[in-house]
């Protein structure tokens, strides 16, 4: 690796520095953070599938956090949530809302962890950045490309940590592998390929009816355009939906994408999009979305990232469900988020190092988490930081554009918009439902 992906893994540090140095010269902001050690105050927002996860990784390790706050819009989902804050974590019980709003206004909560659909990540996380609190968002930090740019406005006007849910990014198996892409093991990494290659199955539509009496309905729509209760735009399959989330390649794809973002070094958006996707399986799926997907992103120096999803492949690609490979002028790499890389040397590809049995099947997520909370504590960056979620983040809502535009279009990277296609610059942006507008930066 002579030339240039060292040059954009070395542009991705410097990045990652000047977030901490912005953070770092505000210095902790409550008592709580002031000291590396010391515990800190969580309020958690959206108590769904992937918190179950957090809450109990939290609990299960007895990091040195009290998790002051549950809130949902469904306080079934506060119920169910609570039982896994145990008594041996924590004496106190969480307080309980249906009002993000609550644990924002609490001054002695440090950080959140917002774990929402999609469409309400920017205005919540946003809103708590100017209440003073750290974020942890999960993925993708925004919904629409151009909340990603204030998001990273908001981390920097008011001094705060935010790390998107990418946990490869601190896996001990990326750590090990970005050390040999750094060494050049297969020379120039020009192209990257992401896949999610997993079953899925039709969601046949049904008809309206009317919400749990446990849900506040219209604060769970929020910003997003006001709709009748529908069993399959709500828990689990709202992501199918683009009111609230971005498809199967803003689910799972953005793992795989960030991933091939990294491994590429990327360091800027890209200038030409195409995507092409169709109905391919899934006849009669209620989804706004393809149910396949292949988008290639062209940078201004020619390299590429392609994205590739296909619902019918159980056997997964090169043995992995969702995956990367890394194609080098020396060779390549093949890389899962489910702990696993492969390199092949040369032209008769010649077996290369592994991650190792040591530390096969690590996917990060103890220790993303732990580099969020000591961020919090030290004020210093974090890997997954607002700019780079915000290099994966675009890919996904320009490679949606691009296909439901022209399918193939430009981009200026400098001005953040598109070039003579209009309908694909207004999907930049959405319209927030009042009262719940995204926040001014």
């Amino acid at each position: 690796m002579t030339s240039q992906t060292r040059r954009d893994f070395v542009k991705q540090a410097g990045s990652t520095t000047a977030i901490t140095a912005a953070v770092t010269t505000l210095g902790a902001v409550h008592t709580q953070a002031e000291e590396s050690t010391s515990e800190l105050s969580i309020g958690i927002i959206g108590c769904g599938g992937i918190m179950t996860h957090h809450v109990k990784g939290i609990v299960g390790r007895k990091d040195n956090v009290s998790i002051s706050w549950l809130c949902d819009v469904d306080t079934a989902q506060i119920e169910r949530m609570a039982q896994f804050v145990t008594k041996d974590f924590q004496s106190a019980a969480p307080k309980r809302t249906t009002k993000y709003e609550d644990v924002i206004a609490d001054k002695n909560v440090d950080a959140v962890i917002i774990a929402t659909p999609h469409h309400w990540h920017a205005p919540i996380a946003i809103a708590a950045m100017q209440a003073g609190k750290d974020c942890y968002i999960e993925k993708p930090i925004s919904h629409v490309y151009n909340e990603g740019p204030v998001i990273i406005e908001a981390a920097k006007k008011y001094g705060r940590v935010v790390q998107q849910g990418s946990q490869m990014r601190n896996s001990p198996v990326t750590l090990k592998a970005e050390k040999l892409l750094r060494e050049g093991i297969i020379g120039d990494v020009l192209i990257a390929r992401a896949w999610t290659a997993e079953t899925r199955q039709v969601v046949k539509p049904v008809p309206d009816s009317t919400a749990p009496t446990t849900v506040d309905y219209d604060r769970w729509l929020g910003p997003a355009p006001e709709h009748a209760f529908n069993k399959y735009r709500f828990h689990a399959t709202w992501r199918l939906f683009q009111d609230y989330g971005n498809g199967e390649i803003g689910d799972d794809g953005i793992h795989d994408i960030d991933m091939a973002c990294w491994g590429l070094g990327v360091t800027s958006v890209p200038s030409k999009i195409t995507a092409r996707g169709s109905r391919m399986l899934l006849h009669g799926h209620a989804s706004d979305y393809p149910d396949n997907m292949v988008v290639t992103y062209e940078y201004e120096d020619g390299r590429l990232v392609i994205y590739e999803n296909y619902p019918f492949t159980a056997y997964g690609l090169h043995g992995f469900d969702n995956g990367n490979v890394f194609y080098g002028t020396e060779g390549y790499m093949i890389f899962s988020r489910r702990g696993a890389f492969s390199v092949f040397l040369g032209p008769k590809n010649k077996p290369g190092p592994t991650e190792g049995q040591e530390i096969r099947g690590e996917r990060g997520y103890a220790e993303h988490m732990h580099e969020f909370q000591n961020a919090v504590r030290n004020r210093t960056g974090t890997k997954a930081n607002p700019q780079t979620a915000h290099y994966s983040c675009a890919l996904v809502h320009l490679g949606e554009i691009a296909y439901r535009t022209q399918g193939q279009v430009e981009f200026d990277p400098k001005t953040e918009r598109f070039i003579d296609c209009e309908p694909a610059n207004e999907l930049l942006d959405k319209q927030y439902r009042g009262p719940y507008q995204l926040p001014k930066v």
